[in-house]
């Protein structure tokens, strides 16, 4: 890099680095509901993830938007990797014994 070119990343303000973004789209996640069938988009924070020591144990919640169920479906690899990546709030499980 040139010695210009650094100089002008130092002279740079928070404000002008930032003036070109625009912004984010939330991260929404399809999702159904097994009692009343509804189908719909959640939002990272109305999902929750617990990861257990085994896949039988290892599950995503939320709760239906429409009929107000509680629901919770089991949650493989691909779809850990899916909901943390997009932000969902994860609780780790493990045993006491």
């Amino acid at each position: 890099m040139s010695e210009s070119a650094a100089s002008g990343v130092r002279g740079m303000s928070v404000a002008s680095a930032f003036a070109g973004m625009r912004s984010v789209t939330p991260v929404v996640f399809r999702a159904g509901c097994p009692d009343c069938r509804g189908r719909f988009e959640l939002t990272a924070s109305a999902l929750r993830l617990a990861i257990g020591a085994t896949s039988r144990t290892t599950f995503y919640s939320f709760t239906c938007p429409e009929c107000g169920a509680s629901v919770r479906k089991p949650a493989g690899e691909r779809v850990v990797e899916l909901l943390t990546g997009g932000g969902v709030s994860t609780l780790r499980l493990h045993s006491t014994g």
